[in-house]
């Protein structure tokens, strides 16, 4: 343990060069600044700048986290899709808050996005399946995320009985998919520094529109 505490302490952070960010000149939403920094870790060549951490929790308090895809962005709020019978889904329909965090090591930037979760329409939720990858969607029709699984060769043999019933009728939906909207009532932008001073941005929601605060690192 004491070796890996040492290792742990000399990895390097905050490599290369980083970007600078000016708060004061920061855009009067969060979405128009998160578009920003977005558009800045694709071309930074950052892997899956999309991917995030949606952390839930359920009606007894306890905090659950995992990693999935953002796809898409509405007036204030963030989206993502779940499947019905999920943990997360279960987590939403007994607390429905969230908070998401995104992380962009290259430029040491991070995000961070808190408010409550909606469902968007069946219509936009059917629209969302029909756009994944038919290996997604064939593992969605088996409903079966976060169930006991008796051996790698069960999944791979459902799999592929459901890749068939897809092949067979293409425009099934698997029934409870979701399409959600985080709403978001804050959200912090934070810019890393070699020298540890972090630059912290966070826009509140006030009223109808947004006020900004810098916070300290």
């Amino acid at each position: 343990m004491e070796d890996l505490r040492q290792l742990l302490r000399g990895l390097e952070v905050f490599a290369g060069e980083l970007p600078v960010f000016d708060p004061s000149a920061a855009p009067d939403t969060p979405t128009e600044l998160f578009t920003e920094w977005l558009l800045a870790a694709v071309d930074a060549g950052v892997r899956e700048p999309h991917a995030m951490t949606l952390s839930t929790a359920g009606a007894d308090g306890n905090p659950t986290a995992r990693t999935l895809i953002l796809k898409g962005l509405g007036p204030d709020s963030w989206r993502f899709a779940s499947d019905g019978g999920s943990v997360k889904a279960r987590n939403l329909a007994e607390r429905p808050y969230a908070a998401l965090t995104f992380y962009w090591p290259q430029l040491a930037r991070q995000v961070r996005v808190r408010g409550p979760v909606v469902p968007e329409s069946p219509e936009d939720s059917a629209a969302d399946f029909l756009a994944r990858g038919a290996g997604a969607r064939a593992e969605a029709l088996l409903g079966r995320q976060s169930g006991p699984l008796t051996d790698l060769a069960e999944r791979d043999t459902a799999v592929k009985k459901s890749l068939a019933r897809l092949a067979a009728e293409p425009d099934l939906v698997a029934p409870g998919w979701t399409l959600h909207s985080v709403h978001a009532e804050s959200v912090e932008f934070w810019q890393g520094d070699k020298e540890r001073r972090h630059t912290r941005l966070a826009y509140l929601r006030s009223g109808e529109g947004w006020g900004k605060q810098l916070l300290w690192p």
